[in-house]
């Protein structure tokens, strides 16, 4: 994406600008998606008169695909053309879609749901790596936080598009309003996106592939069913079997990608975690997606459960701090060009941390109108934290590390989703059986649950006085458009 000579090194071409929005509505498309599905399952169990253990594979089979995939995606963006890897994201997930939304039976549906994973896996690397390649770094921080409402405010607003969809018709429409917006995407995408970077012709470690499938695979499968374990229910050595061939996995797959570094025939390079800035960052934000998937993912529980809320008012409570979010996240990105990003980065995750502590105190008498408040609150603080940490972040890296660096990002922040839904769900279920199962134990286990995250996010906030500014200004590298 070439940008005539004479123009200022800070503006951007109209082919850039009009790549990035592309790129980031394709996305914010694709993240929505991945959350929506959770208000409708107790429809899809009744229509395929299929159990919860089994449904529940819908949102699990999502999260162990991106798990599998993206740490490929490093070596894909190195190997493939921009234009290419965005139209297979593009096409899978429309077939992926298509498959969900006429789906006959169970299977064809949760086909369908892996192939929408395949597609939103390779989607959001690719979008990092684009815009930390053609945005000059200081106007980054702009960007980054239109790309910080991709990332959070999709999944946070999912389940209010599914609640309004099935008020309007049944969970398929979910789905079929998705189709025409991906399919002009496609098109638009494969008129005008150009090819990034420089591609490198690094052989693909089938080993790698395989302990990468089996380290990351096995955690998130692991993660996502801790219910069972701690319920001692059937399956439970599963369980426990598939987390420890993925931690061995894991260890493996480490081993031989410093091995293949030497080499440079590694499928993710772990060259990004030799950068301070970048481990801080990272470390940052999985402590904070721990916190916000595990909240976002049993608000809903308690909101029916505890406070007797319909499917629809639990799923619109997440909606004005989405809103929140959607409109301050650009702001904070822009703040982040000219302050830097330790004003905005310890300041959020204090008001963060003070958000989470805020909602562990509610009860079943609390007003669905406070929930809102605290959950705004909660959204007012993760604008202010998210775009500088992920600017800064990869902005630390050399330009022929952003591709592997936003796939550790994404793969990491996947896991670290899982870990935080699993746990605070753990923690509520517990509390909850413990209590007799009423409206004020279903209370009490989220209160108990958000206790947890907001422990949790005091490693966040710590982390954010070690975070400093990246020095210099990273060189662009671009191709043409052609």
């Amino acid at each position: 994406m070439s940008t005539p000579d004479n123009r200022p090194a800070d503006r951007l071409s109209g082919e850039v600008v009009m790549a990035l929005v592309v790129l980031v509505l394709t996305s914010f498309v694709m993240m929505i998606n991945e959350t929506s599905l959770s208000v409708a399952l107790p429809h899809i169990m009744a229509e395929f008169d299929v159990t919860a253990a089994i449904a529940q594979w819908l949102l699990t089979g999502v999260m162990l695909t991106m798990a599998i995939m993206m740490p490929t995606t490093g070596w894909i963006l190195d190997r493939f053309t921009t234009r290419a890897v965005y139209l297979f994201a593009v096409i899978v997930f429309f077939l992926g879609t298509v498959l969900a939304a006429v789906s006959p039976a169970f299977w064809v549906m949760l086909l369908g749901r892996v192939f929408q994973a395949m597609g939103t896996a390779v989607m959001m690397p690719l979008l990092l790596t684009v815009v930390m390649t053609v945005v000059p770094s200081r106007r980054r921080g702009s960007i980054m936080g239109v790309i910080s409402v991709v990332m959070a405010v999709g999944p946070a607003l999912g389940p209010s598009f599914a609640g309004l969809m099935m008020t309007i018709g049944s969970w398929h429409l979910i789905f079929w309003v998705l189709v025409p917006g991906i399919a002009a995407a496609g098109v638009i995408g494969a008129w005008k996106l150009g090819n990034v970077g420089e591609l490198k012709a690094t052989p693909l470690d089938l080993i790698s592939v395989l302990l990468s499938a089996l380290a990351f695979g096995g955690l998130i499968y692991g993660l996502s069913s801790i219910g069972i374990v701690l319920d001692g229910g059937r399956g439970a050595l599963i369980v426990v079997a598939a987390a420890l061939v993925g931690v061995l996995s894991l260890v493996l797959f480490i081993w031989r990608q410093i091995a293949m570094g030497k080499k440079g025939r590694a499928l993710l390079d772990l060259g990004p975690f030799g950068v301070r800035n970048f481990s801080f960052g990272l470390a940052a934000m999985v402590t904070i997606q721990f916190a916000l998937f595990g909240v976002v993912n049993l608000l809903p529980m308690y909101l029916q459960g505890a406070l007797l809320a319909t499917a629809l008012a639990a799923g619109m409570v997440n909606l004005p701090g989405g809103l929140v979010e959607t409109v301050l996240s650009p702001i904070a990105g822009a703040l982040y060009d000219r302050v830097g990003p330790r004003p905005l980065i310890i300041t959020g995750t204090i008001i963060m941390s003070a958000s989470l502590f805020w909602l562990s105190t509610i009860d079943e008498n609390t007003a669905i109108g406070t929930v809102v408040w605290m959950f705004a609150v909660l959204s007012v603080a993760l604008a202010m934290v998210l775009t500088p940490l992920m600017t800064n972040s990869l902005g630390s890296l050399s330009a022929d590390l952003y591709s592997h660096g936003s796939a550790i990002m994404n793969t990491l922040l996947q896991l670290a989703g899982a870990a935080g839904t699993a746990v605070l769900i753990a923690v509520f279920s517990y509390i909850n059986v413990a209590g007799g199962g009423n409206r004020a134990a279903m209370a009490d286990g989220t209160a108990r649950a958000f206790l947890v995250a907001a422990v949790v996010s005091l490693v966040a906030v710590a982390l954010s006085f070690f975070i400093t500014r990246p020095a210099g200004t990273r060189e662009v590298v671009v191709d043409s458009l052609d």
